[in-house]
């Protein structure tokens, strides 16, 4: 399909030219010159604010095609929340704090979550370096109308920190409310069958059960509560209180509005926006009242950062490029792991991967390789593959992993061939477990479609993959001896990484989920720390200095066949989402089943995370 738009758009830009001449000649110069506008350097007043909008989602991997939003928007592709690449959000505000132009920081907004972005661990870096900016003695004032969790995480770090009068502080706690399909599925005569190892690997239970396990209800809380010490703890400190003062806040307030989260010292002082806007001009020096005040946002500043290295620089004419003859390939494995090849934005397809690890490896200009992880897991045979070029490209050069928010089973099983592991405290990860699923629609065929089978074979096992029955109990014990046989490589794989004894390993494993401070309590990691702590190290190893360049993987795409995925189903299918609470129920029925189809190994093994957080 996508060849297909590539190929459409490419034959109808060549047939405007042809047909209509000057204006498809003006038609195409004016796309060339939309797409390119986000590449042009943004122009940075002397002491100008940076502007650092929340609205959106912050990812681990850069855009595969930086500008496309922008493009889509002045077509009239409508306000899609922007989307900031974790790492360049950093050097930015790294790369401002020590810029004499930039006068200080002005954080806004509100977050819009996607996928496995705007995680608390990705959250973590964002945090410490606007607290790096602070402690270089410029300002950081924060203006909200609405203070959630994520919000306040990270406007807690502001020495000024304002709420709207009529505005709201809602910082009451983490809740994870995963949904169970296994009623619907038998009232459409839908079976399941299971495989697995580990009395925690409960991803099978959203299909299987109507409720927790036991076991289930265990780990999740266990996680909650490191991952919301983490976060409370962070900012009770900041804002001068006791954790358990701020749980007593939450816990008997609820709701904050402006003036009570004054009294309560939770924010500096309750002010309209316009209010901070006029004292945003007088510091500025701007005296107009038809004019903002002096600023660049943080997207455009981005771009006026050098990429490589590990000193973040800029320069007022533009891009700063980092020297050094070495180059560090970071690569992104972000989303659910699946079996074959493929570009799509979001999925890590096994060979896909394993292909790019393979020519990094070959490429003698890059002397390390940090694997950044953001993904739940999911096919064993896919991790398998990128995991043995992962060790072999050990063997010539470092390589070194950065966990984000989520690295789990399979994004844990991808980990172990590593010179060392990051992973920040609210990383999830551990989840070491295999199991099988098996799904059919003998029910559904047979009682409410009236659709029958017959099967003629050769063997006994030759229908074994059928769905339109049950498994039968030998073909069960063969799936079951796979799913055993995976698990026991996996513990291998990690106790031999780790050093650690096998017995201790399948002790911490079983499936269950740590957070990223008891990961490493355990050893599964070795450091807490970012991306940034991470490509630092790698440098390191690879006595690289300071000054590097540095490859970022997936690609990114042509801008013909960027421009044909954004006329795609994508897009539209987010425009005609239904909204408000009932939209929210049908978006998650339509996950949950949409996640199925990211179950395609040939084997039928996983190592996938126990379940979906959709932490609120």
């Amino acid at each position: 399909m996508k060849n297909f738009f590539s190929s459409f758009f490419g034959a109808l830009a060549a047939l405007i030219v042809f047909v209509i001449g000057a204006s498809g000649l003006g038609f195409l110069l004016l796309v060339g010159i939309a797409a390119s506008s986000a590449e042009k350097p943004a122009a940075v007043e002397k002491g100008a604010w940076l502007v650092f909008d929340f609205t959106g989602n912050i990812t681990d991997a850069p855009e595969q095609m930086e500008g496309l939003d922008e493009l889509m928007g002045a077509f009239g592709g409508g306000d899609a929340p922007q989307r900031l690449q974790l790492r360049a959000v950093v050097r930015a505000l790294r790369a401002a704090a020590k810029d004499d132009a930039v006068g200080g920081l002005f954080l806004t907004g509100q977050f819009n979550p996607d996928g496995y972005g705007s995680g608390y661990a990705a959250l973590k870096e964002v945090r410490d370096a606007i607290a790096e900016f602070r402690a270089a003695g410029k300002p950081v004032k924060a203006y909200f109308t609405l203070l959630t969790t994520r919000e306040y995480y990270l406007g807690s770090a502001a020495d000024d920190l304002v709420l709207d009068p009529y505005g709201a502080l809602a910082m009451p706690g983490l809740a994870s409310r995963p949904m169970f399909l296994a009623g619907a599925f038998e009232k459409f005569g839908i079976g399941v069958q299971v495989t697995r190892v580990g009395k925690y690997k409960s991803a099978i239970e959203p299909y299987t059960r109507r409720d927790m396990s036991p076991e289930n209800r265990a780990q999740v809380q266990k996680l909650l509560d490191d991952i919301w010490a983490e976060l409370a703890g962070t900012v009770a400190g900041a804002r001068g209180l006791k954790p358990e003062e701020f749980q007593q806040l939450m816990d008997t307030e609820g709701l904050i509005r402006g003036e009570d989260a004054v009294k309560h010292k939770l924010v500096d002082r309750a002010a309209y926006y316009d209010e901070v806007q006029a004292e945003l001009k007088q510091k500025t020096g701007v005296k107009s009242g038809s004019k903002s005040f002096k600023q660049v946002d943080i997207k455009s500043y981005a771009r006026l950062v050098s990429p490589g290295g590990l000193e973040p620089k800029r320069q007022a004419a533009g891009r700063v490029e980092a020297g050094g003859g070495g180059r560090v390939a970071i690569v992104y494995a972000e989303g659910p792991i699946m079996d074959g090849e493929g570009d799509e934005e979001g999925i890590v397809f096994g060979e896909t991967f394993a292909k790019e690890i393979r020519k990094l490896r070959q490429d003698d200009n890059v002397k390390a390789i940090v694997l950044r992880v953001n993904s739940p897991g999911g096919s064993a045979s896919a991790s398998e593959a990128i995991v043995r070029e992962l060790a072999l490209a050990r063997k010539e050069k470092p390589v070194v992993v950065s966990m984000g928010s989520v690295a789990a089973s399979g994004g844990y099983w991808i980990a172990t061939s590593a010179d060392r592991i990051f992973a920040e405290e609210a990383t999830i990860t551990g989840s070491i477990g295999v199991f099988g699923m098996f799904l059919n629609v003998q029910g559904l065929a047979n009682e409410k479609l009236g659709l029958t089978f017959e099967t003629v074979k050769t063997g006994k096992f030759a229908d074994a993959m059928s769905v339109t029955r049950p498994k039968t109990e030998d073909e069960l014990a063969v799936m079951q001896r796979m799913v055993d046989w995976i698990y026991d490589q996996f513990l291998t794989k990690v106790a031999e990484a780790r050093k650690l004894d096998r017995a201790a390993v399948h002790e911490i494993a079983q499936g269950r989920v740590w957070s990223g401070v008891e990961a490493k309590e355990l050893g599964l990691v070795d450091e807490i720390g970012g991306l940034s702590a991470a490509t630092a190290h790698a440098a390191e190893r690879a006595k690289l200095g300071d000054s590097f360049r540095v490859t970022e993987f997936p690609r990114k795409k042509q801008f013909g066949e960027a421009l044909a995925e954004s006329f795609g189903g994508k897009r539209r299918e987010a425009e005609t989402a239904l909204a408000g609470p009932l939209g929210g129920l049908l978006a998650q029925v339509q996950a949950e089943l949409a996640r199925l189809a990211e179950y395609n190994d040939p084997r039928g093994a996983y190592a996938r995370l126990p379940f979906e957080l959709g932490l609120e």
